[in-house]
């Protein structure tokens, strides 16, 4: 008979083949399955690359699922569960787990249909989300940004996003937030700042999302300089901000621009407190936008004795806040103004251009050479010209 000693020995010996055996045999199964996997993730590739895998929102059957900043696997294998597309949570972060997927899944709107394995759905959800782009000219106003954002598809709720304009605490980390002058007047916080320029959003973005968007954008085309000419000139880049974007809804021509800002810098530094008013058109236009009018150019004896903070012809100074958002020529003249230009008056042509004027003679002369003009446009008869960027161009009087 065997001795116990002997017996130990090969219950150990037994124990440690089998060990070996599965160890080996796990490798083999583990080796063969990445590579199976590569292969099969190479095939997924291969055919979304040449479109025959295409899951978009058009696809017959397609879900869409959101994938939020900071989502676990353990959420996203939920999600996929109550819109039915997987059966089993537990298999799926096991296999995401095992297929190295954990902490690679993009955020955003990503579209399914039913039917994908586990893996498809995996490979999908590591993709780009699908985005829309979508373009803001310069002199655009925040209500037709947020319309904008709409057509192209955003889903975003209107209150929401109107609660983050007015909230500036939620972007501490732009420094050109700080410099904001918060008034009960003003007309949501962060208008003025939404740089036009294209952007790509996720359909499903949220409102603070979206606005951090734009203002990461504002903040690398606000260079040191221009905080530096701001204090350099007596102003604070807000009321920068604000004198460009009175600058941009007069004129998009660069040139024009430049004198336009010389005049509303001439009127402000005047020891005349009757030019301090800068009587400018864009404000009344602004305030008809904001009571849902459209803007025109003839101005009503009315409308320019609107009791109105934003009426630049009752209140002196610059407006509460921008009226739009001014693109970097509009900042630019705000800061660097024509030199030397002793100008006090403009007005529009009615062809996109502008007339200047030092007295109230000559401005008054040219206003009554333009006024018909103005009042063919206003009656639909001649257009004004566009801008560079297609933009409706508003020619006003100043």
């Amino acid at each position: 008979m065997l001795s116990k000693r002997v017996k130990i020995a090969l219950r150990i010996l037994v124990v440690l083949l089998l060990l070996s055996f599965f160890v080996v045999t796990g490798v083999l199964f583990g080796y063969n399955y990445v590579i199976a996997q590569e292969k099969r993730f190479e095939v997924l590739e291969a055919k979304i690359a040449d479109g025959s895998f295409l899951i978009d929102e058009e696809t017959e059957g397609a879900v869409p699922l959101v994938i939020r900043q900071g989502d676990m696997t353990s959420d996203i294998a939920d999600n996929l569960f109550e819109l039915g597309l997987i059966d089993n949570t537990l298999v799926f972060s096991l296999m995401s787990k095992i297929n190295g997927f954990d902490g690679a899944y993009m955020a955003g709107t990503h579209y399914l249909i039913p039917g994908l394995t586990y893996d498809e759905i995996m490979y999908l959800l590591t993709q780009k989300a699908s985005s829309v782009y979508v373009t803001f000219p310069e002199g655009i106003t925040y209500e037709e940004i947020k319309q904008r954002l709409h057509d192209a598809g955003l889903t975003f709720d209107d209150a929401e996003m109107d609660e983050c304009m007015d909230s500036p605490n939620l972007f501490v980390d732009y420094r050109f937030v700080s410099q904001i002058n918060l008034t009960e007047e003003r007309d949501h916080v962060l208008s003025g700042y939404l740089f036009p320029d294209t952007y790509e959003f996720d359909i499903n973005a949220s409102p603070e999302t979206i606005i951090n968007t734009f203002l990461n954008n504002t903040n690398a085309k606000l260079y040191d300089e221009y905080y530096e000419r701001a204090e350099a000139i007596g102003m604070s880049l807000d009321e920068v901000i604000t004198l460009a974007s009175l600058i941009q809804a007069e004129s998009s021509r660069a040139m024009d621009m430049m004198y336009i800002s010389a005049v509303f810098h001439n009127r402000l530094a005047s020891e005349d407190e009757g030019f301090h008013y800068l009587a400018s058109d864009a404000s009344i236009n602004y305030i008809r936008q904001m009571n849902g009018l459209d803007s025109h150019m003839v101005l009503t004896s009315d409308e320019i004795n609107l009791d109105n903070p934003y009426n630049t012809y009752v209140y002196p100074g610059l407006p509460p806040g921008p009226i739009c958002m001014p693109g970097l020529d509009a900042i630019q003249a705000a800061l660097y103004p024509e030199p030397n230009c002793n100008y006090f008056y403009f007005c529009a042509t009615g062809d996109g251009g502008t007339v200047f004027a030092v007295t109230q003679a000559e401005h008054d002369a040219n206003v009554a050479m333009y006024q018909d003009a103005w009042a063919q446009i206003d009656a639909g008869v001649v257009e004004t010209e566009p801008s560079s960027d297609e933009q409706e161009e508003t020619p006003v009087e100043g």
